[in-house]
């Protein structure tokens, strides 16, 4: 690993953003043409301790979620987060595949400007790769895992945890949708070895996965309306839309409520109660609340649906 120019690098996109690209208010008093590093660790989800240390050269080999979570921070191209990856000695991860994915410009760009409403981006198999703070009051972080446990849809179907994030009155409904989405993106990926594995692995863990998967239903999960339980504030009630890149590899997430509703009123008091400290009772859906151990003092980190 080549730590003194890895730092480099980092400090040289640094200077590069400005706050108003990442939604950060711009003040008189900034000494610095781009972002400070306390903000880049809050927008990547890292403790500022620990990004300072890769800054000034020193420290542990940044794991692939911290490499991804610093270049979505940094706003880094494709090239650029490749040679992120290269200077840190890590593989370069595919381009849009697993938790570790470059989240595509345009959706990241649209995530920055939703300051008022939970958002968040994922991958077609609903694994979470970048969230807004109302997202994460919301539904809460995710395990800090990977391969088939980092998707939502795994979790689902086998940990129960995974559907405390709803009423079980809704639970049905939410399978149905799934499955009938996981359908729709493996007849677009073809012969993919992640979705086959996925699915392989549902059908023999899951009964309700398999019955489901038999019954052939396809339908992208395009909107819903969802019931969604929180620690303090109760059952949410919030309108769900997806917006989708155009490959169709991920999606943007966001929730609304009507005006004048319950649900809106919710929202908020959301925004106001922010993430407090609540992962240990609530959406952790998997168990592990907790982020990596690159992650030490937890900032903004992806997050389930």
């Amino acid at each position: 690993m080549n730590l003194p120019a890895l730092a480099v690098f980092l400090k040289s996109r640094r200077d590069r953003v400005r706050p108003a690209d990442v939604g950060l208010p711009t003040g008189p008093r900034r000494r610095v043409p781009g972002l400070r590093r306390e903000e880049v660790a809050q927008l990547a989800g890292l403790s500022a301790d620990y990004y300072t240390e890769l800054e000034r050269g020193r420290g542990a080999q940044p794991s692939a979620q911290t490499l991804a979570a610093l270049a979505r921070a940094l706003r880094l191209n494709g090239d650029e987060r490749d040679h992120l990856f290269l200077l840190a000695d890590r593989p370069t991860p595919p381009a849009a595949h697993g938790t570790t994915a470059h989240v595509q410009p345009a959706l990241l760009g649209l995530l920055d400007r939703l300051t008022t409403t939970p958002a968040q981006v994922i991958t077609d198999l609903h694994e979470v790769l970048v969230q807004n703070p109302l997202a994460v009051a919301l539904v809460g972080r995710p395990p800090a895992v990977s391969g088939p446990a980092a998707s939502f849809v795994h979790r689902w179907f086998t940990d129960p945890a995974a559907r405390r994030l709803y009423p079980p009155e809704d639970h049905a409904h939410h399978s149905r949708v799934f499955v009938a989405d996981l359908q729709a993106v493996a007849a677009r990926r073809g012969r993919d070895p992640a979705v086959s594995r996925m699915v392989t692995a549902l059908r023999r863990h899951s009964e309700e996965f398999a019955a489901l998967w038999d019954t052939h239903d396809v339908a992208l999960r395009r909107t819903d309306h969802k019931r969604i339980v929180h620690p303090v504030l109760g059952v949410i009630e919030l309108d769900c839309h997806n917006l989708f890149s155009e490959d169709g590899r991920q999606r943007l997430l966001w929730f609304t409520a009507p005006p004048g509703t319950r649900g809106a009123a919710r929202l908020e008091m959301l925004s106001v109660i922010g993430t407090q400290d609540m992962t240990a009772d609530t959406h952790a859906i998997g168990g592990d609340t907790g982020t990596n151990a690159d992650r030490r003092a937890g900032g903004t980190v992806a997050v389930n649906e």
